[in-house]
């Protein structure tokens, strides 16, 4: 793999052209570390090494394994090659790059998802980066199965931050003047593969327009029932939604014996 030295206890290259110095020649690398022993260690992404990163994100408020699960359910992100875990306590999953596609690097810093492609790079193990006072290390936790496959990032970054495209169309006149009515009915007919996105994009929008939470359940809940959704689904994603726009949503837990969402002193049950 193509590697890079970076600046010790830091993510910062060391090299003059930073990752476009990246290389697999032993010569080189040996000439590297010799010079800075104590250098961590970084690789590019997408073409270079045939390796894509989904970067999950904590720090502050924001944590992006709940966006990250969501995605795994949909199988947008379920195959993945290697597990990392990152200084900050976030999260590396690496998956195999198609070499005839690039994919261009994005973030989605709500959901608190990069995805590392094309022009990026990442640091790996064993290196350590100063987090909060302390060196943290980045650790291998996982591999994959043995069937890791390419990720579309066009696909995982319509589901994390939704847009209107033709595979989910918002509704005409949903965006700034939200009609509940017709956004719930279009929710209704989303097929299997696309209906968990259009319940997280619809609640996106009704959180956008002011809409509470609570309010975007009851309105939203019996459509993506009728689109096939389980209604421990449909609450965790919606509460995703809400947190994702404005950060913080009531607490509430999910209780067997019912099949509609009740409010109770700011929870919700089932």
């Amino acid at each position: 793999m193509p590697i890079f030295p970076c600046k010790p206890a830091e993510k910062r290259p060391l090299t003059e052209h930073g990752f476009h110095d990246a290389t697999s020649d032993s010569d080189q690398v040996a000439r590297w570390w010799a010079r800075w022993p104590q250098a961590n260690i970084g690789m590019p992404t997408g073409r270079a090494s045939t390796v894509e990163v989904v970067d999950i994100d904590v720090h502050g408020r924001v944590r992006g394994f709940a966006a990250f699960e969501l995605a795994r359910r949909e199988g947008l992100v379920d195959r993945w090659q290697a597990l990392v875990k990152t200084a900050s306590g976030g999260m590396h999953a690496y998956y195999p790059a198609e070499p005839d596609r690039d994919q261009p690097s994005w973030q989605a810093a709500r959901a608190g998802i990069d995805f590392r492609g094309e022009g990026a790079y990442v640091i790996v193990p064993p290196s350590q980066v100063l987090f909060e006072g302390n060196k943290s290390t980045y650790e291998l936790i996982g591999a994959g199965r043995g069937d890791a496959a390419p990720i579309d990032g066009a696909a995982l970054r319509q589901f994390l931050d939704p847009r209107p495209t033709a595979a989910i169309r918002a509704p005409a006149g949903a965006d700034r003047e939200v009609d509940v009515e017709r956004i719930a009915s279009w929710l209704a007919t989303r097929g299997e593969g696309e209906r968990n996105r259009a319940l997280y994009w619809a609640a996106c929008r009704l959180a956008e327009n002011g809409i509470t939470d609570q309010n975007a359940r009851h309105a939203l809940g019996p459509a993506a029932e009728r689109a096939g959704l389980h209604q421990a689904e449909i609450v965790t994603t919606i509460r995703s939604a809400y947190r994702t726009v404005v950060g913080q949503v009531a607490p509430f837990r999910i209780r067997a014996g019912s099949t509609r969402p009740r409010a109770l002193n700011g929870e919700v049950t089932l």
